[in-house]
């Protein structure tokens, strides 16, 4: 078996302390607050922060906040000693109810399938996290942003680096430079010390731009090609970048883009599945000479290169959908090219 980790071990093996995560977390004092915690990345975040101050031998205790408004939602962090708080971020008395924190990870808001409601894009993405931002305008937070708020770029750029200039495209990415603005805002009229995450597709098992291209290679649905080019990194790498980006967090905010050192082609990614699926994909749309890439030397630079490379990913992907292994049924839209998702 060429995974390094059994199905039941699968939660465990994403949320593996790494070096760089260990060293931003041993200066820590105190509780931490993760806000937004029940989303796709929020747990393992949660068990990676827990897992970093047991082995750096701190007592910090690590709090998931999250409406938890599904069914069961919240066992899985108290049974893995995880804190939790039920809390609506947008009702401003709960809001003001938890408790203060010097850090926190910022990971709420509501991602793709909402481009036709703009309103409830602005209230999620936009004054949430304003009201967030004001409330904790003493702490330090790291909040996830996405790579979508800068401009296509072509392959040959070397992809969009924190400097360059952003030019959303459709409503859901001009709310999360909305959200930006927000803490941005919050941080340069009040001192709120912030890194604003621009995360480019983590990828495990279940979820994620590798999984939707293994999908549809396997089920024989045609692929279309049109955006070209990706960035993607392994879910447990990303999380080491987040945790460790909370010494970023400055006044005014800082941006980090978060995300793997290559442009992937949409086209040789699905060829690749298609060799060891034993198929033959099929395609739809023609290449576009540009596409949403991110320049994450930065990133890599502070914290290293990501430890799990994309034809690692593509093996475990592929054998993981062999084996019949679950996934979240939670496609990233990867292929939309004109921000409509």
């Amino acid at each position: 078996m060429d995974m390094p980790f059994a199905k039941q071990t699968l939660d465990q093996y994403i949320a593996q302390p790494q070096p760089c995560a260990l060293k931003a977390t041993k200066g820590i004092q105190g509780d931490v607050l993760v806000l937004g915690a029940a989303g796709k990345m929020g747990f393992h975040l949660c068990l990676m922060l827990k897992r970093c101050f047991a082995e750096n031998g701190q007592s910090n205790r690590v709090i998931a906040v999250s409406r938890f408004s599904s069914t069961g939602s919240r066992d899985q962090f108290e049974q893995n000693g995880i804190g939790t708080i039920a809390c609506d971020l947008c009702n401003e008395k709960e809001l003001a109810a938890l408790p203060d924190a010097e850090n926190i990870w910022f990971m709420a808001g509501v991602k793709f399938g909402t481009s036709d409601q703009p309103g409830l894009l602005h209230k999620m993405n936009v004054e949430m996290p304003r009201g967030v931002a004001q409330r904790f305008k003493t702490s330090r937070i790291t909040a996830l942003s996405t790579g979508c708020v800068y401009s296509f770029v072509p392959a040959e750029s070397g992809g969009s680096r924190e400097e360059d200039p952003v030019n959303p495209v459709g409503e859901y990415a001009r709310s999360c430079l909305g959200r930006e603005n927000s803490f941005r805002q919050v941080s340069e009229k009040d001192g709120l010390h912030g890194a604003l995450i621009r995360l480019n597709y983590a990828v495990e098992m279940r979820y994620g731009v590798l999984v939707d291209i293994a999908q549809k290679v396997l089920s024989q649905i045609p692929i279309d090609i049109s955006m070209g080019r990706f960035n993607c990194i392994w879910q447990g790498d990303a999380l080491a970048h987040i945790i460790a980006s909370i010494d970023l967090a400055r006044a005014p905010a800082d941006v980090l883009n978060v995300t793997g050192l290559e442009h992937l082609s949409i086209r040789d990614t699905a060829e690749k599945f298609g060799r060891l699926f034993g198929v033959n994909p099929v395609f739809i749309g023609e290449e576009k000479p540009t596409s949403w890439l991110s320049n994450s030397s930065r990133a890599a630079k502070l914290y290293g290169a990501p430890s799990i490379t994309p034809d690692t990913m593509i093996r475990w992907i592929a054998e993981w959908l062999k084996g019949g292994g679950e996934t979240f049924g939670k496609p990233t839209k990867f292929e939309v090219y004109d921000g409509n998702f």
